[in-house]
């Protein structure tokens, strides 16, 4: 089996929640894909890794990836370490939420990425607007956003507002795939 089918089978046993659940949208849903039990397990972490780094792996010149705190900070190390195994050299990069009132008053953390190749990844992606930020925060460094990598899609309109902004997006994971119906 390869990595993205044991990611898979990953998120099906361990990381779908049935219930009443309120999303960040606002909207209601009869189920949660909660991808940071697993983004934070030892046996996940390599896949997502893995997943990703296939997932953008035609695109050329990457440096760094990285997104908005939290969900995308162990996904961007995971993709860091797992780069390094292949032999790739590929940073992670932190955007905060806000830029920091002290010290030098950054928003993104890591390297320098002015004039740099770079890639947003996010765990799930309902609306969009996580990316979005960090996309903005990025922007606004001098960084070059060429993709938006996403482990699962819950076919919600994130991809319709990521495109919008000019950025290609890409999900490794659909609802099919986890056997969920769109909500």
């Amino acid at each position: 089996m390869n990595a993205r089918d044991q990611l898979i089978q990953l998120i099906r046993d361990e990381a779908v929640f049935h219930g009443d659940f309120v999303l960040t949208s606002g909207k209601r849903a009869s189920y949660y894909i909660d991808l940071r039990k697993l983004s934070l397990d030892h046996r996940a972490a390599p896949l997502i890794g893995d997943v990703l780094l296939d997932l953008i792996a035609d695109i050329p010149g990457v440096s760094a990836v990285g997104g908005l705190t939290m969900g995308a900070d162990p996904l961007a190390t995971s993709m860091l370490h797992r780069g390094l195994a292949r032999g790739l050299e590929v940073d992670a990069f932190v955007v905060r939420k806000e830029p920091k009132d002290h010290g030098r008053g950054r928003q993104v953390e890591g390297p320098e990425l002015e004039g740099k190749r770079v890639v947003v990844v996010e765990d799930t992606s309902t609306t969009g607007g996580s990316p979005l930020k960090a996309i903005e925060a990025l922007r606004k460094v001098g960084a070059e956003v060429v993709a938006v990598a996403v482990i699962v899609d819950r076919a919600t309109g994130a991809q319709a507002v990521i495109e919008a902004a000019g950025v290609e997006y890409r999900a490794a994971i659909t609802l099919d795939d986890l056997g969920l119906a769109p909500q």
